[in-house]
């Protein structure tokens, strides 16, 4: 054992060597490679909506994919964050992006109640079924990325990092779907494309925080 403490503290610094800091544009550079290999094998897998590939995009799909997309990016710019853990430093830009995206399930809420006290038969198509798991399973690509760059740093708060992983990965997955979903309803969107971005977000928030543990 050594006898003074500057041989203990020599000791303990022997081995460290200087290692790069994480930089938040490259997490998000990762991120968003993600996003795009979701986007491109959506597309290859079952073509794009027709709207599209006429040049004359339907302006309610079109509002809300944006708004799913930006859900994404907003989620990731956050979690690239999170690795670089501050004390001191809130990071609640996202929510009012999550806040914004809520609009969508909360009018599809709304007009669903409507249709339900005028005795009217829903709109609400059980294919969205479709939605749901394309969405979950491309936005897996997302999902491993950002943990990938998580397991690097050092997230202070592994339970909100969770949370930001699923949401971002639900709504870039939404995102790819939303170019091929034939449904440009308010209805359909808000409640099966939002269940999607919830049913991911609860999922990050219970599994991510154990494949980031220190």
């Amino acid at each position: 054992m050594p006898d003074n403490t500057e041989n203990l503290i020599a000791g303990l610094v022997a081995d460290l060597k200087p290692v790069a800091p994480l930089r938040k544009r490259a997490g998000m550079a990762l991120a968003m490679i993600a996003l795009g290999a979701g986007v491109t094998g959506m597309v290859l897998l079952v073509g794009l909506r027709a709207d599209l590939r006429s040049g004359e995009p339907d302006p309610i799909a079109l509002i809300s994919g944006d708004l799913f997309l930006v859900l994404a990016l907003a989620s990731f710019w956050a979690v690239a964050d999170m690795a670089r853990p501050y004390v001191g430093v809130r990071r609640e830009g996202w929510g009012w992006t999550a806040l914004m995206a809520g609009v969508l399930p909360a009018a599809a809420l709304v007009l669903l109640a409507t249709t339900w006290l005028h005795g009217e038969p829903t709109q609400l198509a059980l294919n969205g079924r479709d939605c749901l798991l394309f969405g979950l399973g491309w936005g897996m690509l997302s999902a491993a990325a950002q943990v990938w760059w998580l397991r690097r740093g050092a997230p202070s708060r592994p339970e909100r990092a969770g949370l930001l992983v699923g949401v971002g990965a639900g709504a870039a997955g939404i995102f790819a779907v939303s170019l091929y979903c034939p449904h440009s309803d308010l209805v359909h969107i808000g409640v099966w494309h939002g269940l999607t971005v919830v049913l991911a977000g609860l999922f990050g928030r219970i599994a991510v925080p154990r494949l980031i543990a220190w």
